[in-house]
């Protein structure tokens, strides 16, 4: 198990830094293809409460990521999440975002299982794990 948390660890990162100049604006398009992925199975509101939990938990690492009211859209928090990450250096972003995105799938991962949370990813982001 732990090689293919490893693998999907890599493959986060990897998608996460793939440009360097940009990685804020690609890293909230992960984030869209991801919900409009997994907002099918479900809906926008199981998806924005996996999203607030994985950011209450990722705030511990990195504080000076804003948690904002959970009574707005999941846009809304995602704009909030590029303004925060542009305002860091490239490595505490890209830290920051790898590890939001870690802790969502592995939250994903608990709740749904191995097999259907790469299924998602694989849909989401066109990867091969």
């Amino acid at each position: 198990m732990a090689a293919i948390d490893a693998t999907r660890e890599k493959m986060i990162r990897s998608a996460v830094m793939q440009l360097p100049d940009v990685m804020p604006e690609v890293s909230i398009d992960l984030w869209i293809r991801l919900a409009r992925e997994l907002s099918l199975i479900i809906g926008e509101g199981g998806f924005k409460s996996l999203y607030l939990r994985s950011l209450h938990l990722t705030k511990a690492a990195f504080p000076w990521i804003e948690l904002n009211a959970s009574t707005h859209s999941i846009n809304f928090h995602l704009s909030g999440l590029k303004d925060d990450l542009v305002k860091q250096d490239y490595i505490e972003a890209c830290e920051a975002s790898t590890a939001l995105l870690i802790t969502f799938v592995d939250i994903l991962d608990e709740l749904i299982g191995r097999t259907l949370t790469i299924n998602i990813l694989r849909l989401a982001w066109d990867v091969k794990l």
